[in-house]
Parts: structure tokens; sequence; C-alpha cells
């Protein structure tokens, strides 16, 4: 942490120094003037169809037609390239909706009785002043509304809604506003121009643009029983389709896996050669040594490149063809991987294959987690699992200077990160095939006992069983890996969630990734927003959020896949991956929560926690996806504890005192027996069984807290 802390600070230091960036991405010329009815910014409101274009090529029918000049501009001018984000038929299934409304301040906010994260319920109220609504089935979307807390006054205050189960893909959606008031009880006017379009009286040829795209919006909405009087300010907007959020890299997977000779993921059988492969490093311990583990294992594998650098290093992006797919580059990639042996595995009796776990590390970390983190080599000595781990590519540490120099400064390079993030999780696929296949990494003496009596698989440590257990980054992208995997079909996601334009407001992280966006990018700006949702459209091709809904068990597996599940950890009050983002996922993916998951003591100002996630008690969870609570307890002692989250987009304060927020709960999980139990459980038998201790019931602490009423220090 302390490294990364230091390059940062570099990075800023050079930010600032050079701002003046290539744009690096031009845009395509400007295909759509900006839209009338909300004038503060061009983009407003958003997300919007009145920026796309009809397409017969799409599923949707559509493709996103966003103006060139009208994206933000950073401080050299350079206006956000919207040409990767024209490719896309439709926006982000996790889009926060934003306007700005004048008028709208704190009071009028409170007056006007907008859903809260507070008590989400309230988003299903006959009088919700937002309401979103699925053109096709009538039914609404649970939302939560906020005024960004972000920007240092009211006059550039944007209104955001989020949604708190995923919108579906290709799915077309109405945004209807009403019933807003200001602080003193008065209702809000509409724009002028949307109160002309709304009377049939547009002005100018833009607005008749206008009022003839939102004629079928009024004529949905009236059938709906909303009264065209009556909406303040409307909308409508088509989330983009299956397809194109996760064809790039299903492209990719097919393609490299048919080079090896397996055409047919689905069958969930191991066909064709193993990837090629090089043991580089061996390290052996003593006992004395390393209690936990008997060998260290590093090497390389061999994985199609797919980006435009060399051997799919940073910076790199994709070419993309005629069918809007990556081209393959043609050149291999060597990866490095790290494996951790467990001492368990060997032993007098004789060599046994364990279960083996590829991990994904942390924010901007590298595969060394497993190496400098001795929870994980315990975990694995006493559970028989042997762990496995590659750099998460496109925010692993040698992405750092990338993401500080090149792309927060001018987010043109945006594509930089998800189109590397895809090369990663195939490089994690190829690791996880070598590992299973009968003719890959067993075959090496680096993972041989010779000198140890030959156990059931043959004297190698490899067992025939692979899971995926990742942590905070690990578990976001964790979210697609899993989505795609053809070998894996159990995971583990600590501390995980969905959608960074939700998760980097209310996350400590991001303060000096944002200090640097920043220092570009003018956050007092009603535009501030629009920075997040459009760098997540693209990321939704990388990160969780353009793929969990196929793990869903009542959604179709994505195309040649099998069939996943996924255990969810939780950290309440969690300062690096906000429990709202969190909470998102559990709906999105259908996860069962482990019930009571908290103290009703630990509920602070949140009336309604977890709202709308279905509950399981303490039976046995044996089927779909899982979820438990982690809770550290209060604030106590001066170093102990945490407070409920922050209400509204903003990161807790580190520290103690009036004000501040306790200690992050954010890895406290993995130090924990109890959780290292419950994880290895599930990865073992894919079941979460009914405690037979009472003490092992849930909520389930960590970091020294053991419940109501026990605030020892």
């Amino acid at each position: 942490m302390r490294i990364r802390q230091q390059l940062l600070r570099l990075s800023l230091l050079g930010a600032l120094a050079g701002l003046a960036l290539a744009a690096g991405f031009t845009g395509s010329a400007q295909a759509k003037s900006c839209d009338p009815i909300d004038p503060a910014a061009c983009l407003l409101p958003y997300p919007n169809d009145w920026f796309t274009k009809k397409d017969r090529s799409t599923p949707t029918g559509l493709k996103l037609d966003l103006p060139s000049s009208g994206t933000p501009a950073n401080g050299s001018g350079s206006h956000i390239a919207v040409t990767e984000l024209n490719r896309l038929d439709g926006f982000s299934p996790g889009s926060m909706l934003i306007t700005f409304v004048p008028g709208l301040d704190a009071a009028g906010f409170a007056e006007s009785g907008f859903p809260t994260i507070v008590k989400p319920s309230e988003t299903l109220s006959q009088d919700s002043p937002v309401l979103v609504i699925d053109w096709a089935t009538g039914k609404r979307v649970p939302v939560i509304a906020e005024l960004d807390a972000q920007p240092s006054n009211d006059s550039v205050r944007d209104l955001l809604i989020r949604p708190l189960v995923n919108f579906m893909e290709g799915h077309h959606y109405l945004v209807i506003l009403r019933g807003m008031v200001d602080g003193s009880g008065n209702p809000i006017p509409p724009s002028a121009a949307f109160s002309r379009i709304r009377s049939g009286k547009p002005s100018g040829a833009t607005e008749r643009a206008r009022a003839t795209d939102l004629a079928p919006f009024f004529r949905r909405a009236a059938r709906l029983g909303i009264a065209r009087g009556a909406i303040q300010l409307g909308w409508d907007f088509t989330v983009a389709s299956r397809r194109a959020l996760t064809s790039r890299l299903l492209s990719m997977r097919n393609r490299a896996f048919a080079a090896l000779g397996d055409k047919t993921m689905a069958d969930g059988k191991i066909q064709g050669r193993a990837p090629t492969f090089r043991v580089t490093e061996v390290t052996n311990f003593t006992a004395d040594q390393n209690a936990n583990l008997i060998r260290r294992v590093r090497g390389e594998i061999d994985v199609p490149c797919f980006l435009n650098s060399p051997d799919c290093g940073p910076a790199g992006t994709f070419d993309i063809g005629r069918d809007g797919l990556p081209k393959a580059i043609g050149s291999k990639s060597h990866v490095p991987f790290v494996c951790n042996i467990p001492r368990s595995l060997v032993t007098d009796t004789g060599v046994q294959g364990g279960q083996m776990t590829i991990y994904g590390h942390g924010l901007l970390g590298n595969r060394n987690a497993i190496v400098n983190n001795g929870s994980y080599a315990q975990a694995g000595n006493d559970y028989g699992r042997l762990f496995c781990a590659m750099d998460w590519q496109g925010m692993a540490s040698d992405d750092l200077g990338t993401v500080g120099f090149t792309v927060l400064p001018n987010l043109s390079n945006f594509p930089m990160l998800p189109d590397r993030l895809q090369q990663g999780i195939l490089n994690m696929l190829y690791l996880g095939r070598a590992l299973l296949h009968k003719n890959g990494l067993r075959t090496d003496l680096a993972f041989q006992f010779p000198e140890a009596p030959m156990g059931d698989d043959g004297g190698s440590v490899l067992g025939t069983r692979l899971t995926f257990s990742g942590d905070s980054q690990g578990g976001i992208i964790g979210g697609a890996l899993m989505a795609v995997a053809p070998d894996i079909k159990l995971g583990s996601l600590g501390v995980p969630a969905i959608n960074y334009s939700t998760l980097l407001d209310r996350s400590v992280d991001f303060t000096e990734y944002g200090t640097l966006m920043y220092a570009a990018y003018e956050k007092d700006s009603v535009e501030r927003p629009l920075l997040m949702a459009l760098i997540q459209q693209l990321w939704d091709r990388g990160e969780g959020d353009g793929y969990v809904s196929s793990l869903n068990p009542k959604s179709k597996p994505l195309p040649a896949t099998p069939r996943h599940r996924v255990l969810m950890l939780e950290a309440y009050g969690d300062f690096q991956v906000a429990n709202i983002a969190t909470e998102v996922e559990a709906r999105t993916i259908g996860a069962k929560l482990r019930t009571p998951a908290l103290d009703l003591s630990r509920y602070g100002p949140y009336e309604e926690v977890h709202w709308g996630i279905p509950t399981a008690g303490t039976s046995p969870i044996t089927s779909g996806n899982a979820m438990i609570t982690m809770d550290s307890g209060p604030a106590r002692c001066g170093s102990l504890g945490v407070t409920p989250p922050p209400i509204g987009n903003i990161a807790p304060v580190h520290g103690w005192g009036s004000g501040e927020n306790g200690q992050d709960p954010h890895g406290l999980g993995g130090n924990t027996a109890l959780i290292r139990e419950l994880v290895a459980e599930w990865l073992g038998t894919g079941t979460l069984t009914a405690p037979d201790d009472p003490s092992e019931n849930p909520p389930y602490y960590i970091g020294s807290w053991a419940g109501a009423g026990l605030l020892g220090c």
C-alpha cells in the first residue's frame, strides 16, 4: 500500500506538470445535437436515447451517437473521444441517471420525497418523484436518488439516480421525474424547452426534432397512467445488449481455446493440448522456514496476445476488425504466474492432489499478493488448497504509470484499461487450463514430490478441481472472470462489487486517483458525473458490471459457457468497496443472504439494510449464489470497529474522533478463522451448511468484535 501511494504521489506531480497530453484517440465527427430538455450540459440528461441512431446490425437496433464535441473536455480542451463509445448498442446496465434540476437543493430534495439509500423501499411508493420503468413490461425498477455530494456548491449539484439492481441488457426504459419541489414546497418548473415540447409547442428545428423523438415516450407514459402535465422531466434510454458487452472477451476466449483444440467449452471437458508453459524458479521451504508452505513455484504461460503493445504490455489497446471484434496480434504473451504448495499436501502417507485456486489480487497489486499475505498460506495449508496467481493485467502494479500519466489526465485514453483487463482475464483462463490439463503443469517436477510416497494423484500436488477466489479488485473483476470461465464452476468474491462509477466516489482509494483526474477535468461542474458514466460504459467489458447478470440462476449462462456459482463476502462499512455497490451485485445475481446479517444495533441511520436481497436464514445454501456480511462492530477503544457507511456519494473519513468513521474493515475477513472456514467449505462443496456450533451462526464477526453488549477492547 505504501509503495502504491508513493507512486501515486509521483504520478500526481507528473500529471500536474504535464496536462497537455495528446488526445490519444480521435472522436468521430459530431452527429447529434445536444439535448435541449436539460440545458445544463450537452449530454444531460444521461443516459439518453436522443444520443443514439438506428442500426439494424445490432441486437438493440441502435448504436450510440454521442457528439464528439459534447463530451467533457480536459484542461487542454480535448473532449473525451466517442469512437469506442459509439460502437456500443446501448448504455451501461449499471448506469446512474444524471440530470441537473435548477432549484433542487437539499431541502427541496427532502421535501420532494425522493427514495434514498436510508429507506430504499420508498422507491416503490405510488407517489415517488422518480420512476424508472421497463418500456416493454411496465415494471418499475427499484432506484435510489441522491444529490451529487462531490461539488463544493449547489449551483452544479446534479440529481443522480442509481439502480438498486442492474438494468436488463437490451431493454428499453422510461425515466419520469414529477412532484419535485423546492425547499419551500413550491413546484419546480420544467426547463423551458421541455415545457414547450410537453405542451406541443416546440420552438426551432432542434426542439421540433426532440418533440418527435419524445412523442412515443409521452404515449407510453399515458398508457401507464402518468399524466403528461405531471411530468417535470422525462426521457428514455436503451441498455447495451449482452452481445455488445461480452462479445469481445468471448471471442478472444473462443479463439484462444480453439487454438488449443477445444471448441466445446460448455461441456466442462478438457480437450486439445495444454498451454505452453515454463517453470522458471522453484523455492523449497523447511518447516522452520515456513510452517504452511513446502514449496513456491514461479513460471510463465504463453497466451495469445490481442493487444497492440509489445508482449501485451501496458498502454495497449485492441485493433478492432470489421466484425467489431479484437484482432489477434499473432504473437504470444509470456505471462508470469506463481503457485504456493501447502505443506499439508505432502505427508508421510503420500502426496495428495489439492484443490487448485486461482487468486485475484487487490487494487493495482500483483501476483505476489499470495506471497506476501500469510492468511492465504494458512488457508491453503489448513484446507489443502493450492493457490496460484497472475497479475490482473489492466489494473496491476505494472499499469500504474499508464493509469496515472496517460488515462486519468485524458480519458480519451481510457480504452487502454478495459482492453488490457480483458487480456488479463484470458491469461487467467489459460493458467486454469494449464493447471487442469493432464499434460499441463502437473507433468513438471516442480509440482511433484518423488521423494515422498505416491498418493492417489500420481505424485502430483495438482488435483482435479479448480476454483477461483478474489478479494477487492479481484472480487470486482472476478465476477467477469467467473461469468466466462470454461473450467471453473465455484468462486469466492471477497469484498466485491460491480460498477466502478458507483464505487469510486465512495472509496478512500480513489482520493489520490481522483486528484489526478480532477487536475485535468473540472470537479465543480455539472459534467463531473458524466466522467464516471462515460468510462463505465467501456469498463463494463472488463469488470463484473457487464457480465454478472449471467451468473443469476434465472438467467442463461453466456454462450458456450457452463453455469457458475459464487459466494459474496461483504464487509459492513467498507472504506474501499462501498456496500451499496456490493448489494447491487447481490440483487443482480440473485444471491441468497445468510441471516441475521447484522445485529439490529448496527443499522445506524439505515432503516432497511440489505433491502431487496433474498434471505436464507441459517438454512443450508446448496444452490444458486450466496452472500454473507462480515461486521467488525461499532467504533470503539480508539482503534477498533467501524460506523455504518456514510450517506451519499462520499468516502468514509479515516481516523478517530467526532465525525470520523473508525477502522476500515476491508481486509479483516481473511484474518478471521471462521471466514476462511466458510470460504473453504463453499469452494470445496458448493454449500454453506447450517452451522452445528451456535457460535458459528450469523452475524459473522471479524476484527475482534464478538457481538452486541461485548464492547471489550
